[in-house]
């Protein structure tokens, strides 16, 4: 198809949907509301419409008194039943597919339902509004001149009871639709492929060849990618074999510790990225400017939103608010109910509002302490559980620790560093190494796949800290007494570093 075509249908599209953008800009509470009306409505003859009684519900407040906060594990067994097949138990449609996302404290992996609804009018919807925005804000772009090098995730789909289950970007690409197919590289047969070496190569022969004008993808996996392209061709920077390449659309982990390393294979002051928050429960927010770290919340994919302030979060004080209450510059943890099913529930992420006219955010980290620089979603009660199995293996003890991120540098595979204070040490640290990496493993399933075969993570590096490091370190900060802990993981190495040089 042409150019001058593509791009006339594109700012058509464009010219429409903008009305109802507009329209959400300027009503924001009243489409919220008339979102969740719609909700309530649509799942009243649900098992949990029934439950609460969905039909009687007219207003916010009756809502919220109504119906409790949940979490994964509240759902888990409605998750489980559905998933065998059975339908209306949270949402009217059947459910074909969930997306497998990383664990909690009682699974190794979530299984997320996507509802017909979802993938079209949020995931799908998602999609076109981001290059709507993108070419609305550069009218020069030359984006469908050539194709989107996307990067999906690491593993196949699995079909048991007639439902589907797999990571979210195989979902999509499963079902995406023709011209989303007939825009991107690599094809849907190499996007599906389940071995990572096997994949990455196939992905590098299919695409250098190719026209590529955008880059989509969580930017760890793509930076590795990328190194890859670059070491096939023996070419110093991408330009040199996509002359067209112009934006990347990124998200699922902070571009913060990556953006020098993309800076230096993509040296040109022009290059554009654009950052998008998603997640297996949905597509929440995009960056709507150019040159913008803040995120337009999208509100009108099926999705309506509650915020707990984090300074009442888990306390007994906690308390939950709709949007038309927020406040710039604090931090929430966000509450969905989403056109799949997930009624007030706890995705776990922490935001911050820019603004609220329009409402814009910045993804200000989760609701516990974590390492997520490269999808790994280490979660603190996976650090407890892994370390509690490893010190009864070897008979050893543990004072305190910290975890940090070893960021990727070049073509130098990323890791996690640890500093463990001992009571009782291990014989052998090493072993001790070994044995926590394949405890992590065993019980984080996005874990393991960014350690096989060493494909982003290295195997972790570990410190025996001395006597007493974390208590001085805790003095010096002025931070001894009970309030206070130790931030055992951290998505920076602020802490990490200060302990190294206070260890040696």
């Amino acid at each position: 198809m042409p150019i001058p075509i593509v791009n006339s249908i594109a700012s058509w599209f464009l010219k429409k949907r903008f009305h109802q953008i507009e329209l959400f800009l300027k009503y924001p509470n009243e489409v919220q509301q008339e979102l969740l009306s719609h909700l309530l409505n649509k799942a009243k003859d649900t098992e949990i419409g029934k439950q609460y009684d969905f039909q009687s519900i007219s207003d916010y407040k009756t809502f919220a008194e109504r119906i409790p906060i949940s979490t994964y594990e509240d759902y888990q067994d409605n998750i489980e039943r559905s998933r065998k097949g059975e339908n209306n138990i949270f949402w009217p449609e059947p459910i074909r597919w969930f997306a497998k996302s990383s664990g909690t404290t009682s699974a190794k992996s979530k299984f997320i339902p996507v509802s017909e609804d979802s993938l079209e009018d949020c995931h799908y919807a998602a999609s076109k509004d981001l290059l709507c925005m993108y070419l609305n804000n550069n009218e020069a772009s030359q984006l469908f001149t050539g194709k989107s090098l996307r990067l999906g995730g690491s593993k196949e789909l699995y079909k048991e009871n007639g439902t589907v289950f797999g990571d979210l970007s195989a979902i999509l690409i499963d079902n995406m639709p023709f011209w989303a197919e007939f825009s991107s590289t690599p094809s849907s047969k190499v996007s599906l492929m389940s071995n990572w070496e096997e994949k990455m190569q196939a992905i590098v022969d299919e695409t250098i060849n190719e026209n590529v004008t955008s880059l989509a993808g969580v930017p760890s996996w793509m930076l590795v990618l990328l190194n890859n392209v670059l070491e096939t061709t023996g070419k110093k920077n991408l330009f040199d074999i996509w002359p067209n390449l112009e934006v990347y659309f990124h998200g699922g982990v902070s571009f913060v510790p990556y953006k020098d390393q993309y800076k230096s294979i993509l040296p040109d002051n022009n290059f554009r990225y654009y950052e998008i928050y998603n997640a297996s429960e949905g597509f929440f927010a995009i960056q709507d400017l150019n040159k913008s770290s803040e995120l337009l919340l999208m509100l009108d994919y099926g999705i309506f939103y509650e915020f707990i302030p984090m300074d009442t979060y888990g306390t007994k004080n906690e308390k939950v608010i709709p949007l038309s209450q927020v406040e710039k510059d604090k931090n929430y943890a966000v509450i969905i109910t989403t056109n799949a099913g997930l009624w007030r529930y706890k995705i776990g992420d922490t935001v911050r509002f820019t603004s609220i006219s329009p409402y814009r955010i910045k993804v200000s980290g989760r609701t516990k302490h974590h390492i997520n620089a490269f999808g790994e979603e280490l979660i603190i009660e996976n650090a407890e559980d892994a370390l509690k199995k490893v010190c009864k293996k070897t008979k050893s003890e543990i004072v305190d620790y910290t975890a940090a991120p070893i960021f990727m540098s070049g073509k130098e595979k990323g890791a996690h560093e640890w500093l463990i204070e001992f009571k009782t040490a291990p014989q052998n640290i090493d072993y001790f190494n070994e044995l926590l990496d394949n405890a992590l493993k065993a019980l984080n399933s996005d874990y393991e796949a960014k350690r096989l075969n060493n494909m982003t993570l290295n195997k972790p590096k570990i410190h025996i800290g001395r006597q007493g490091l974390f208590y001085d370190w805790l003095k010096q900060n002025n931070k001894l007494g009970g309030q206070h802990k130790v931030p055992r993981l951290s998505n920076t190495r602020d802490y990490l570093d200060d302990l190294l040089k206070l260890n040696s």
